[in-house]
């Protein structure tokens, strides 16, 4: 996934795709190194991922857009071995997400601007929710979606 700025509202959402794209192929590691409540949360964040990827893929296609492809597989940035590596990747994937939502506000309007806030936002909370599981502190960041 490229940290660039997108140049269109096109680009924006398509940059946002490949993050849901990303996002739902991680989830399959995270899940499978976690049980009870947690294991239902990572479905449950793979399916909101599963949703907005394809109402993008909708929006996009209807548009006249280009609809990035997804990719055979996506490479870790580590591997994930146990509950505290799913954990930590889970947070990595809703901020990662977040950052690609986040360059699509400035680069629309109206109900398609209040879509990427909305993805936003539920994706800052997931990672905290990801973090409090991990024991990880601080629970939040400041400006979630912002690179670095």
């Amino acid at each position: 996934m490229s940290e660039r700025q997108p140049t269109s509202p096109e680009d924006a959402l398509g940059g946002a795709l490949t993050a849901e794209y990303a996002a739902i192929w991680a989830y399959g590691p995270i899940g499978v190194r976690l049980t009870g409540a947690e294991r239902k949360a990572a479905a449950d964040a793979e399916a909101a991922h599963r949703g907005r990827r394809d109402a993008l893929v909708v929006q996009l296609s209807t548009a006249g857009g280009t609809v990035p492809p997804d990719r055979a597989g996506y490479t870790l940035p580590f591997a994930v071995t146990d509950r505290a590596s799913a954990l930590r990747l889970a947070v990595e994937v809703e901020e990662r997400a977040a950052t690609f939502w986040r360059a699509v506000l400035p680069a629309s309007t109206g109900a398609e601007r209040d879509r990427a806030l909305a993805a936003l936002v539920e994706y800052a909370v997931r990672a905290t929710r990801w973090r409090r599981s991990a024991g990880t502190t601080p629970l939040t960041v400041p400006f979630p979606g912002r690179p670095g």
